[in-house]
């Protein structure tokens, strides 16, 4: 009986670290003009992938000129300060973007 116990609080731990992990995700959604291209969203994308510790998260599966527009991020839950401001500074090299919102996971369905 105190194995299954162990057990279980064992995993009631590993199900709220997931959960932390989670939660302490952040990104950055890159806002476009309108009448920005998907073609055009998309060299963006790929043009500032370089930056350390902010890769572009995946695609949305369902690519719809919508999911597109909105659909260009980029994962900064490990970035520096140093990594979010070269992130910025390459975004806004381009004149499709209009800037950019930092997000959190504590943001979504709000």
């Amino acid at each position: 009986m105190l194995v299954g116990a162990c057990t279980a609080g064992l995993l009631l731990l590993t199900g709220c670290a997931k959960m932390d992990a989670a939660l302490d995700q952040q990104w950055m959604v890159v806002d476009f003009n309108q009448g920005t291209s998907v073609a055009t969203a998309l060299h963006v994308r790929a043009a500032c992938s370089h930056i350390q510790n902010a890769p572009p998260m995946a695609l949305p599966t369902k690519r719809t000129f919508i999911s597109m527009m909105y659909g260009v991020r980029y994962n900064t839950t490990n970035a520096s300060p140093a990594n979010l401001a070269e992130l910025q500074t390459c975004l806004q090299r381009f004149p499709s973007v209009e800037g950019v919102d930092p997000e959190d996971a504590g943001d979504e369905g709000s």
